[in-house]
Parts: structure tokens; sequence; C-alpha cells
């Protein structure tokens, strides 16, 4: 088994040095100005890297259910591994319809950063909770996450659209919210980077407090801890103090940790775009914008658009029906208000109006890309805050 999940990670990790190649390659495309030629050669040699990436993660998900014995898809490692698998998947089947070149440039690099993010979660192989020992977990997940990969590629063509398009000259609400879109990013960059940093260290702080039914439990911290537990004690001398405690609200497994995550992700992500916003001397935004001259605005609203047309029925399918099917077997009801089922219906009901409002209402263009850049947003705040921090029955992921 260990060779096995050897070969796993080792795959996973080629998979990620290959999107980064072939996003330098998708990034030459925008360069070569009136070179057709080799801006076909960079994007073909681009989605070829990609594709080669793509089925090297594939390697990596075979072996890695091959020695757990059941789907890679239980933990908050394996499903955003699989998500980021699931967003080079969309991407490549969009390039082949469209051939733009400029999305490979976005796309791989956010199914980096979500690949990194899974990185830093605990990947050793577990067994399955007995809720969790169900076919339907697998058709479930991988659905979910297959639809909001797709979703995905939605956010990335609709913040395409609005850095080409809104007016960097002056400074708006429209740029100033578009700045602080690009400051997210950032700050899953700095969660990433400040984790692996920390990791690599063998940085370890010990806390001991109680949890809400009355029970003693410990925690540890893999990051200093600005934000201890609620009426927490450090039971590691040599470690820094808590600056102040997590809120008692903060119920769910390991909260005040994750919580204290948050705030070290958010701090190492505004130190990150501070210091390039030095370097560059004006807005990412503005940085950006003059190098998407040739990305046609018409093509990245219809992509924005396919995308969810495409995403929705494949979420409605593993969030709503499927997630369904499985509560009844893990917990005998449909429906239970769990924050997770709650986000999900609000992810639901969110890209129905996304629909709604273009076909009935007419919001094409940059109406169509706040709302997906909105919708990629839902879709994180699901996937990392109620994962994380909210207490429910998903909490064990």
């Amino acid at each position: 088994m260990d060779s096995l999940v050897n070969i796993s990670s080792t795959m996973l990790y080629a998979a990620f040095v290959l999107y980064l190649i072939a996003t330098l390659f998708f990034g030459a495309t925008i360069r070569q100005k009136n070179k057709k030629t080799k801006e076909g050669i960079s994007g073909k040699i681009g989605i070829t890297l990609t594709i080669i990436g793509f089925l090297a993660q594939i390697v990596y998900f075979i072996t890695r259910w091959i020695a757990s014995g059941h789907a890679p898809v239980s933990n908050m490692f394996e499903f955003m591994t699989f998500f980021g698998m699931g967003l080079v998947f969309a991407f490549i089947i969009i390039y082949f319809i469209y051939k733009l070149n400029i999305l490979g440039l976005f796309a791989l690099p956010i199914a980096m950063i979500v690949i990194a993010f899974a990185s830093v979660f605990p990947t050793e192989i577990a067994p399955l909770v007995p809720s969790l020992q169900s076919n339907w977990l697998y058709i479930h997940v991988t659905t979910v996450a297959l639809g909001e990969a797709i979703l995905s590629i939605s956010f990335v063509a609709g913040l395409i659209y609005l850095i080409r398009q809104i007016d960097q000259t002056v400074r708006t609400k429209r740029t100033t919210w578009l700045e602080v879109i690009l400051i997210g990013l950032f700050i899953f960059v700095g969660f990433s980077l400040i984790s692996a940093a920390f990791n690599i260290s063998g940085y370890s702080a010990e806390f001991e407090y109680s949890a809400a039914n009355g029970q003693t439990m410990t925690t540890d911290y893999h990051l200093p801890p600005i934000a201890g537990p609620n009426e927490g004690e450090l039971l590691t001398g040599d470690r820094m103090e808590p600056l102040f405690a997590a809120p008692g609200w903060m119920q769910g497994v390991d909260a005040a940790r994750k919580f204290n995550t948050l705030i070290w992700s958010v701090l190492t992500g505004l130190v990150l775009y501070g210091l390039l916003r030095l370097i560059l001397r004006k807005r990412i935004g503005a940085a950006i914008q003059p190098f998407l001259k040739k990305a046609k605005p018409d093509m990245l609203d219809e992509v924005s658009y396919r995308a969810v047309a495409i995403g929705f029925p494949v979420f409605t399918l593993g969030g709503l029906i499927f997630a369904s099917i499985w509560a009844q077997i893990a917990w005998d009801r449909f429906w239970g208000w769990d924050p997770k089922e709650v986000w999900a219906l609000v992810t639901w009901f969110f890209y129905a109006a996304f629909l709604h409002l273009r076909l009935s209402r007419g919001w094409h263009g940059e109406k169509s890309a706040w709302l997906a850049v909105v919708g990629f947003a839902i879709i994180m705040f699901n996937l990392i805050a109620v994962n994380l921090i909210l207490a429910g029955l998903h909490s064990y992921a």
C-alpha cells in the first residue's frame, strides 16, 4: 500500500508542475503580437501539457482509491484535489469548444491554488466512518465537485471579462470590488504558503478546552495562536500565548484552530498583495488589463453562460437529488437544515436566479460577469467556511 501512496503523491505533484508549465505557455500567447503561428504553437503546447497533467492526476486518483479501498473523496484533502481535477477537466472541454488560450492563463492557476489549498490538510488514508460507507457518497460528492468545477469556469471567464472591460484609469466602486476579488485570490495563496511554511518547520502548539457538550478536548495548532480556543489552556509551555480567544459561538470541530488559520491566511494574503502593489505601483487589475486586449468580450460572456448552463444541472443532481438520497440512507431523513445542506440550497437558488436573469431579463456582459464572480464566492464559502468553521453533520470533512 505504501508504494501506491507514494505513486499517488508523486502523480499529484507531477500534475501540479505540469499545470504550472502549461500556464507559462498560455501566458506566452498574450505577448505574441500578430504572430498567429507562434501563438498557436504555444497554445497547443499549453493544452497538451494540461492534458498530460490531468492524466497524471487521474493516476493519482486511481492509485489512492486502490490504496484506501474507497473513492478518495471523503475528507478535505481528497475533495479539494478532486475539485481541482474537475476544474481542469472542465477547462479542457471548454478549450476545445472555444480555443480560448487566455482561459488557461487564469483557470490553471486557480486549479493550482485549489490543489495547494488541499495539500495543507492531513493526507493520511483513514477508514471511513459508518455514515460514509455508501456508494451514494461517491456518487453525491463526485457529482457535486464536478458541478462546482464547471461553475467555476464561469467565474474564470467572468473575471477575465471584468478585468478587460472595466475602466481602470479611474477609481470607482467597480474597480474597488474587482480589486477585492483579486485580494481574495491572494488570501488563498497566502493560506497555502503560510501553512506549508509552518508545516515544514514542524510547528505545533497543544491546547485543552471545553467543548459545547462539556467534554474536555485537546487541539493541535500548526500555526502560532493568534486566536486560541474559547476558555482554552495552552499545554505547550514554550509557545506564544494567543492574543485573544475565538468567539464562543464557533462550535465546529477544532473551530478555534481553523479560525486562527483563517486569520493567518488573510494577513499573509494582504502582505503578498501589498508587496505586489508596491512593485507594480498600480492596482493589480490595472496591471493585468493591457495583456487582455486580444480577448473577445462576447466570447468570454458566452463561455461564462455556457459553463453555468452545463454546471447547474450537474450540481442539481449532486447537490440536491443525490445528496438527499444519501442523507436518507445515512441519517434517515432527506433534509435536516444542516449548514452544509442550507448553503448547497443557497448555491442552487443563486445559479437558478443567474439563468433566470440572463434568459428572461437580458443580463448579459458585465452584469452576468458579476453574477459569475458572486456565485464562485458562494461556492468557496460553502467549501471552506461551512466545512471548517460551522458545526454540523458534515464537520468530519
